[in-house]
């Protein structure tokens, strides 16, 4: 599923449901959050060029806070004020990212 134009913020009720369908998701400050760990810095790196590139793909970016094994993704959408659908297929797809490098 590709993101879409969104035009108003989802309830904090549908947020809370979809958030809780993603592994290690939390609603934190009105974004959707999570802290992904590496083994080392080259491994954070290629985990966060990978997510920039799907980013640009879907024209939906998350505010990233790298560091030597870790990489903070907030996701939100800018344009409604609040977290929207595509906030939270971006963050599937995060995940899922992850998941094809753990298998390479």
């Amino acid at each position: 599923m590709d993101c879409a134009h969104a035009t108003q913020a989802l309830p904090a009720p549908e947020a809370a449901r979809l958030a809780a369908l993603l592994d290690g998701w939390q609603i934190e400050q009105g974004k959707l959050a999570k802290t992904f760990g590496f083994a080392d810095y080259y491994e954070t790196m290629a985990f966060v060029n990978a997510l920039a590139f799907i980013a640009h793909g879907q024209d939906h970016h998350p505010e990233l806070t790298v560091g030597y094994k870790s990489c903070a993704v907030r996701y939100d959408t800018h344009s409604v004020g609040g977290l929207s659908l595509n906030d939270f297929i971006c963050a599937a797809r995060a995940d899922a990212l992850l998941r094809k490098a753990v298998q390479a």
